[in-house]
């Protein structure tokens, strides 16, 4: 973990100006420029913590519905210097222009881009026959507020969490969309059924976050902060189980709630 944060001398201010004393040791994380290959040719490149590179470029691809799953991909591969990916994959021209042909800048905490996945989500309507108890869904919430070590030194990335029966994955990243791609395409590597998991995430729940859930087929999402409208009515339309403000013991279901066991 040492290589994802720097530690820096600074200094502390308060109303009353600098503080006297010797400067003190802070954590930051280091962020690296990744660059995604496809096919030989440069896709695109992001901002990202350099590790599960390869989990973000598949969870990537398949939530801007490049590919579909993980049997498109023919190869697969980290540079040693861990600034690039590459990959080779059999994938449908239009796919790739759709990628390109309209962009939206983001509202997260780094600079994002959302292709014009619009189109897409309407056509598609996530089923599923998951149950969530309330138990199980603040259970589970209360290990996801957990915080991880490289939150505790730096208080500065973004969480995913997958759960599926007893499996647990969880990815981190300075940005939200970042740690969701990386634990769908760690769960799409390890073959977990999408329709049968509960995704958690730090963020907040908007259109484009939805839109991820739907390109994998996450039934329910939960996050601790608030929905937007956008998010809220994508998620109506398409069949995503949205739940936001789930701290501690109490949660707002915003949409398909018949998927909350009571």
């Amino acid at each position: 973990m040492e290589s994802f944060f720097k530690a820096l001398q600074i200094e502390k201010i308060s109303p009353s100006g600098f503080l006297e004393g010797e400067s003190v040791e802070d954590c930051v994380v280091a962020e690296e420029r990744i660059a995604f290959y496809l096919n030989g040719q440069k896709l695109l490149s992001v901002m990202s913590i350099p590790r599960e590179q390869d989990f973000h470029f598949v969870g990537f691809l398949i939530s801007e519905g490049v590919i579909s799953d993980i049997t498109q991909i023919k190869s697969l591969e980290i540079a040693k210097d861990g600034k690039s990916v590459s990959m080779e994959a059999s994938i449908h021209t239009e796919n790739l222009q759709n990628l390109f042909r309209e962009k939206t800048l983001t509202s997260g905490c780094c600079v994002g881009v959302a292709g014009n996945l619009e189109g897409h989500i309407v056509e598609r309507f996530v089923e599923s026959n998951i149950k969530l108890a309330p138990k199980e869904l603040f259970r589970h919430l209360r290990e996801f507020e957990t915080p991880s070590s490289l939150f505790s030194k730096t208080g500065c990335v973004h969480k995913a969490m997958l759960v599926l029966g007893d499996t647990i994955l969880i990815s981190e990243d300075i940005g939200r969309h970042n740690a969701i791609d990386k634990v769908m395409g760690k769960a799409c590597m390890q073959g977990l059924n999408a329709k049968e998991c509960v995704l958690y995430v730090s963020g907040r729940l908007s259109l484009e976050m939805v839109i991820k859930a739907v390109m994998h087929n996450i039934p329910i999402v939960i996050s601790k902060a608030a929905a937007t409208l956008m998010g809220v009515r994508a998620a109506q339309e398409t069949g995503v189980t949205l739940i936001g403000f789930a701290r501690g013991e109490m949660a707002n279901i915003y949409t398909h709630s018949g998927r909350i066991q009571v």
